[in-house]
């Protein structure tokens, strides 16, 4: 593994991306081409300011990792809510939904439709247990940090850099928050600030899922399939 980049454990990438039954070489991200899948959203432009976003939403659609609000609309600037972004991330990690040990919360059932994916970050680490999860709550810029950080296991920062003055003193979310800003994957919400607290948008949830997976592609591990 190349010092640096994306660090995706062997667990990990063997229940992601397991293709053969002898122990082999594969990258840690398999993308699948855009054009597996047509691009079905309207509400998003392939010029512009856009250009990237729909590159990432028509990817990672393919890839059955993100959907739409509609047949027909992505709804980008839409609140990603935690229960969207708990869905979000297991896919993109590949992650094992059905049989899942019950985390408990109060308000998510076995029949909640995301219950399967919030039972997985669970399991992982990602997200910690407790009486309630509120998936229905919009998922915060500072929260989306840290699921992404320990999600693809990205080599935390050391100390903080960042000129922002929203960033709380001692609080643990500013360390997921520099280590994004490291990889690359998310920047302030101006040269000063990075909004901690701010809803995250569904389109802004892809870009950050997007770009963690571009940094990951180059990565490559030895892993033996069972």
């Amino acid at each position: 593994m190349r010092k640096g980049s994306v660090n995706l454990s062997t667990k990990k990438v063997h229940k992601a991306w397991a293709f053969a039954t002898a122990a082999v070489v594969v990258p840690c991200v398999a993308a699948m081409p855009a054009e597996a899948a047509t691009m079905p959203f309207t509400d998003i432009k392939n010029s512009g300011n856009e250009a990237e976003l729909y590159k990432a939403v028509s990817e990672l659609y393919s890839q059955g990792i993100v959907f739409g609000t509609t047949s027909t609309t992505f709804s980008p600037y839409q609140n990603l809510t935690r229960g969207e972004a708990a869905y979000f991330l297991a896919e993109a990690l590949k992650l094992e939904t059905k049989n899942v040990v019950n985390p408990g919360f109060s308000d998510v059932p076995t029949s909640h439709k995301y219950y399967g994916h919030i039972a997985a970050l669970v399991e992982k680490g990602i997200i910690q247990k407790g009486t309630n999860y509120n998936p229905d709550q919009f998922i915060k810029r500072s929260q989306m940090a840290k699921m992404l950080t320990l999600g693809f296991d990205l080599q935390q920062a050391t100390k903080l850099s960042a000129p922002f003055l929203d960033f709380t003193k001692d609080n643990e979310t500013n360390t997921y928050i520099q280590t994004l800003l490291n990889y690359g994957i998310t920047q302030g919400t101006s040269p000063t600030t990075f909004s901690p607290y701010t809803d995250v948008r569904r389109g802004q949830m892809v870009l950050f899922l997007y770009r963690t997976l571009q940094k990951a592609e180059d990565d490559f591990y030895i892993i033996s399939v069972e």
